[in-house]
């Protein structure tokens, strides 16, 4: 299966590298880079639902001053980092 990383964060692909997760890295999805893959990031629905799964990782002790920030694999690790996979689709009956 084709992996996407969409991050512009270096700690993040270095913590994924680690878990075993390596994929083409890109700090920019479109609909032609995120179609039909799996994809580990964060995506708008629009984009998500071209995906054929995303992984986002959830950071549940994450200090508000951290946040936004380029964190190391180690800080991802003390905020308590894991993977979630989520299938979106689009729902066009209304």
């Amino acid at each position: 299966m084709n992996k996407v990383i969409v991050t512009r964060h270096t700690g993040l692909v270095e913590w994924l590298a680690r878990k075993g997760v390596k994929g083409e890295v890109i700090s920019q999805a479109t609909p032609e880079n995120v179609r039909g893959k799996h994809v580990y990031g964060v995506l708008p629905l629009h984009l998500a639902c071209l995906a054929t799964d995303i992984t986002v990782v959830d950071l549940p002790n994450l200090k508000p001053e951290l946040r936004g920030t380029d964190l190391t694999p180690e800080q991802m690790d003390e905020a308590g980092a894991t993977l979630s996979t989520y299938v979106v689709w689009r729902d066009d009956e209304e």
